[in-house]
């Protein structure tokens, strides 16, 4: 039996644990899993030895918004950070001008990311009508999920939103029960939009330029009820839910209590992992994100929910602003754009995460890949197992990633300002995309167009 490349002296981070193992590679996937030191048959060799092979990262929640924003990164710009990152696949959030909320622009943006695109890609949309033939209409287009808001759109962006905003929760049943209709998984912002209209409106009378005003506009409490709401209306809507980038202990506490209720699953993100208020005021509205990033107790707790399983899934909620746009509200949380750029700081946060005892390889490689890749029916990628597509982030855990402006890739470098010269233990030493590098360790080496289009249920067009 041959191959055509055979990756070698590596320790294979799969299901069952991490073990030593040659990968024999063919059209794209892996063909065999041999013992160490076997000899393949095979036209080429990689040599991994010292580094662990885990599945790629899946960003199930990504923000490029492109084509539109072109000053805050491109297809090209974000992706290339993405595969220096570890990140193979991503799911792009419909959040652009215009919104992506029709199968005619879900088709146009898929066709301006398939030519520009390094990595796979998969696409978001809004309901701009809760009605089910645009339901069906959006899945039969081969969005992987849709996505809603349960606030208001925010004042000046109405056209990005456009279908995504339903603060009425008659509404978000509808969406719920339309969802589940079709088959399709819908990932929910949630905050509740009175408790949040009425903390914004104290909240306008504290000084803007301390975080915690930040706080005091977007509590916890308003995150924890909506997800309550939501949880109890899908009880009966029996949608496949996510529940979007999960900040706080009470959400916890609600996701936990719900548990078993209904289909439903949450996430958190890299800077909620690793960051406090303390941090957002070291650096100030660069480090404003929408919900806040909390307290230490918070964080913590958010690591002990990725422990006992009450969080699935890590994803990035990338969302690329120009360091420009930070700037002009430089002292200002309650007028300054929310985001902050992470596809490079996903896998690094993780991976110190291992060597600080929070968890295992095998639960980082569920949590980036495996848990997506059946949560949103990609069959066949998220594991390393044979018959599965060689996508892949080889990580050097004695390494060490320390992000600056000058070694970052995204185009919101200059706004990552959180991560700025902090010490990740652990490195992305490569990637792999349907069996090909597209990052060495140094040079991202794909070019635009290698990333294609993914449906749900495994497809690939």
């Amino acid at each position: 039996m041959s191959f055509e490349l055979a990756l070698t002296g590596a320790s294979l981070v799969t299901p069952d644990g991490v073990r030593p193992g040659t990968l024999g590679i063919r059209d794209g996937r892996i063909a065999a899993i041999a013992p160490p030191g076997a000899e393949l048959d095979a036209a080429g060799t990689w040599d991994a030895t010292g580094l662990h092979v885990l599945p790629g990262a899946i960003d199930i929640h990504c923000h490029l918004r492109s084509p539109a924003y072109p000053e805050r990164g491109t297809v090209a710009s974000e992706t290339a950070a993405c595969a220096a990152g570890g990140i193979t696949t991503l799911f792009e959030m419909p959040i652009t001008d215009p919104c992506c909320n029709a199968p005619d622009r879900v088709a146009l943006r898929r066709d301006h990311f398939a030519e520009h695109a390094l990595v796979d890609f998969a696409m978001y949309a809004a309901p701009a009508e809760l009605t089910l033939p645009a339901f069906e209409a959006l899945a039969d287009a081969g969005v992987i999920a849709l996505k809603i808001f349960t606030v208001p759109a925010p004042a000046g962006r109405e056209h990005e939103f456009e279908g995504l905003a339903w603060p009425n929760a008659a509404d978000q049943m509808r969406a719920l029960t339309l969802a589940a209709a079709v088959g399709l998984p819908v990932v929910v912002h949630a905050e509740h939009p009175e408790i949040l209209a009425r903390s914004e409106a104290e909240a306008a009378g504290l000084d803007p330029a301390d975080v915690a005003t930040h706080e005091a506009a977007r509590p916890a409490l308003a995150e924890a009820l909506a997800v309550a709401q939501l949880l109890t209306m899908n009880v009966e809507a029996g949608a496949k839910l996510h529940v979007a980038h999960v900040t706080s202990r009470a959400t916890l506490e609600v996701l936990r209590r719900f548990a078993g209720s209904s289909n439903f699953s949450a996430e958190t993100c890299p800077q909620y992992l690793r960051y406090t208020a303390d941090d957002v005021a070291r650096v100030g509205v660069y480090g404003k994100v929408n919900p806040p990033i909390r307290s230490a107790e918070d964080r913590d707790a958010l690591w002990e929910a990725i422990t006992d399983g009450t969080l699935a899934h890590v994803t990035t909620d990338h969302a690329s602003f120009s360091a420009a746009e930070k700037a002009a509200h430089e002292g200002n949380f309650l007028t300054a754009p929310p985001g902050h750029p992470g596809t490079e700081l996903l896998v690094p946060t993780l991976l110190d995460g291992v060597a600080e005892g929070r968890l295992t390889l095998p639960r980082m490689a569920e949590l980036l890949s495996g848990a997506a890749a059946r949560r949103f029916g990609l069959s066949d990628r998220g594991v390393v197992a044979e018959g599965a597509r060689v996508d892949l982030a080889l990580v050097d855990l004695t390494g060490e990633t320390v992000p600056t402006p000058e070694t970052l890739r995204t185009a919101a470098r200059q706004v990552a300002r959180l991560a700025h010269g902090q010490r990740y233990r652990g490195r992305v030493a490569a990637t792999f995309l349907a069996g090909a590098p597209i990052f060495d360790g140094t040079e991202v080496t794909a070019s635009p167009g290698t990333g294609r289009f993914v449906r749900p249920r495994g497809g690939r067009t």
